[in-house]
């Protein structure tokens, strides 16, 4: 198995999250990695729209996502690793490419939301691009369907 000495975590706590956070934290403790954990606030138009009625305050999401963090930096120190948390507001895919630039890791760890082209469409994401924008090992983490879970 390789060596990894320096691991970024991204954690949303989505199932898929949480499952990521999982494995990486059990591969960096595994590795005696560096690890370093990343929330981001996507901040996209369709996300937040420019109206007063917003469904959710970005304030609140905000405070959310740094709850968020904070649960994870928990969860890897009580798994025996010192991580440093990092909150950014941003689109995903632009924010990990600048902190794989930044911390040079050797692994990028996250979690992967099974989507329909229609969704992603709609959404207007394209998850993909981060592939070609980092120079390090990813490993894309999925939940179970639920009827593997039960199994």
């Amino acid at each position: 198995m390789a060596s990894f000495s320096r691991i970024l975590l991204c954690y949303d706590a989505s199932r898929e999250g949480r499952r990521a956070l999982r494995e990486g934290a059990d591969l960096a403790r595994e590795c005696r990695a560096q690890t370093h954990l990343l929330a981001v606030l996507d901040q996209s138009p369709l996300q937040w729209g420019a109206d007063v009625a917003s469904t959710v305050p970005f304030e609140a999401a905000e405070a959310a996502a740094r709850e968020i963090l904070r649960d994870g930096v928990a969860c890897l120190t009580e798994k025996g690793l010192a991580a440093s948390g990092h909150f950014v507001v941003g689109r995903p895919v632009d924010v990990i490419a600048r902190y794989c630039a930044e911390l040079k890791p050797d692994l990028v760890v996250l979690g992967h939301h099974k989507r329909g082209p229609f969704a992603r469409w709609w959404e207007g994401r394209d998850d993909r691009q981060l592939l070609d924008r980092v120079s390090c090992s990813v490993l894309v983490v999925t939940a179970p369907e639920p009827e593997e879970t039960a199994a």
